[in-house]
């Protein structure tokens, strides 16, 4: 059985945090590649990651998004050029400015994000469901808080889609298959 270690009440370990987070983060890791096992023929982790920044963020330039992700922009286009050839992103001109393109999810792409994000939230439910009510209650408190000073959004509900990205309250029909 692993060693815990308990923490001390009314002592501020970063040390023991840290190594809380780091083996949270293991196991969350594990769920995010099984996660993506049916679709790993076409994406993997790291692209992933830039289909969920799409989709959280809407259309984005590609400076915008490597800054995002914290990749050059050339790797940013790599995976960009990867994820247009799977069909599950491509580029428009930006309306608001004809020089500028934008990176956007196609319908395709917003299907997999959806997908890979239903078979991730049932397996996190499915851990979830094993901690007492109590741990339920502390485990969103700390994690809200751990989320915010990374600044990581927080994700939507189920059967929420949250606020569109791009600010939009009542999107066009035809960005979601209506």
């Amino acid at each position: 059985m692993a060693e815990r270690e308990e923490p001390v009440k009314g002592m501020d370990d970063v040390d023991a945090v840290t190594r809380a987070v780091l083996t949270a983060s293991r196991l969350l890791v594990a769920v995010s590649a099984r996660s993506l096992a049916q679709v790993e023929e076409r994406v993997t982790l790291p692209q992933f990651r830039m289909l969920m920044v799409l989709s959280t963020r809407g259309a984005t330039k590609l400076v915008a998004l490597a800054d995002q992700l914290q990749v050059s922009p050339s790797t940013a286009m790599r995976m960009v050029d990867r994820l247009i050839a799977a069909g599950l992103a491509d580029r428009q001109t930006n309306p608001a400015n004809r020089r500028e393109t934008l990176l956007q999810l196609t319908d395709e792409g917003r299907r997999t994000v959806a997908f890979v994000t239903a078979r991730r939230r049932a397996e996190i439910a499915t851990i979830v469901q094993r901690l007492d009510p109590d741990q339920r209650a502390a485990l969103v408190a700390a994690l809200t808080a751990f989320n915010e000073a990374g600044g990581e959004p927080l994700a939507p509900a189920q059967g929420d889609p949250g606020p569109h990205p791009l600010g939009w309250e009542d999107p066009p029909a035809e960005r979601y298959g209506a």
